[in-house]
């Protein structure tokens, strides 16, 4: 008989399965465990990479709405205009180029048209025909809500996953503008170029734009006028020119001394003046010469030069006269009206007036 030793060693070790009735090896319990810790594994895996995807995806489409989408180029349009770069806002709008003055698409001209806008909010995009979509940026002109429509398309891929966008080009408004008597105005602070007192400025929009004329003899109010689409053209600016009141001072001033030295001299018909008074007695006594009243004087726009209206001179003339006949001496005084123009001469700041008398 073989001894319970040697039957030990005869076969594998088995463990009883009280709940089944059945013999397990160990061995097998053992590779059970490890595939089941595989396959615990395996899973883990597997939902960490799900995860993974599904977080890249949602990136991609964080970053392409906020960063690629079609309301980024809008955005960055809008910093390009508040900086006053014009290349930047230009290359993104790329729009057709008018045959206009470009003043004011760069530089001061531009900031000083983005710096009335605030509260700026970029609308989601709405779909277009052919793939385009339409942005609406909304924003306040000086506390006034307006709203611009902008019309962007796709142009590719960058990085494989992010769509770019650009703004579908259309041509550029334009403002006319026009000065009375002048070859110059300033346009947003700038000062730009008049021939003929008329000229078209090519602008980018949104944007506010101040047309002005000043110097030191002539002034016309400020016209402001604010562009915000290609679909409404900018209404024209005519920019009203006026005498300053130093220019005013000066005609007035040279007027009253001129006036002044008619009545200091001493004679019914002053030289080179529109006083004059007759008599066909002898006169006995100096004439004197008052004046009452210096012409009021107004001074206006004519077949593209200044005018000064005629003018009227109220004096006084005293004195005293014999008659040839009688030999009576009496006592003339007399106050009138006298009429007469002057032209007027302007140079830079200086100005100039000449009387004309017709006798």
């Amino acid at each position: 008989m073989l001894s319970c030793t040697a039957l030990a060693r005869a076969g594998p070790r088995v463990s009883p399965d009280r709940r089944r009735g059945r013999v397990v090896a160990p061995g097998i319990v053992d590779r059970v465990k490890n595939g089941t810790r595989l396959i615990r594994i395996a899973a883990g895996w597997l939902l960490g990479l799900m995860l993974a995807v599904t977080a890249a995806a949602i990136t991609i489409a964080v970053v392409n709405a906020n960063h690629f989408g079609p309301q980024q180029p809008v955005r960055e349009y809008f910093q390009a205009l508040h900086d006053g770069n014009g290349a930047q806002a230009l290359g993104l709008l790329k729009p057709t180029t008018p045959t206009a003055n470009p003043a004011v698409l760069d530089g001061e001209g531009l900031s000083t048209a983005a710096a009335h806008l605030s509260d700026l909010q970029v609308g989601d995009p709405h779909p277009d025909a052919g793939g385009k979509v339409t942005v609406t940026a909304s924003y306040s002109v000086d506390g006034a809500k307006k709203n611009t429509d902008f019309q962007l398309e796709p142009t590719g891929k960058q990085w494989l996953f992010f769509t770019t966008w650009s703004f579908v080009p259309a041509p550029l408004p334009t403002l006319d503008i026009s000065v009375v008597n002048e070859t110059t105005a300033s346009l947003n602070g700038v000062i730009v170029k008049m021939p003929a007192g008329r000229n078209s400025f090519a602008v980018l929009y949104p944007g506010q734009y101040k047309a002005a004329f000043a110097n030191d003899l002539f002034q016309a109010p400020a016209v402001s006028t604010t562009v915000t689409s290609l679909a409404v053209r900018p209404p024209a600016v005519d920019l009203v020119t006026a005498p300053s009141a130093k220019l005013l001072t000066a005609v007035n001033n040279q007027l009253q001394h001129y006036l002044d030295g008619c009545a200091k001299q001493q004679v019914l018909l002053p030289a080179d003046c529109p006083l004059s008074n007759h008599s066909d007695n002898r006169i006995v006594s100096p004439v004197m010469w008052h004046i009452e009243s210096y012409p009021k004087v107004s001074i206006s726009a004519y077949g593209g030069e200044w005018v000064i209206a005629p003018l009227t001179v109220k004096a006084q003339v005293s004195y005293q006269e014999q008659q040839l006949y009688t030999g009576e001496v009496s006592q003339v005084k007399l106050a009138q009206n006298f009429g007469f123009t002057a032209k007027l001469e302007t140079s830079g700041s200086n100005v100039a007036v000449v009387p004309v008398v017709n006798y």
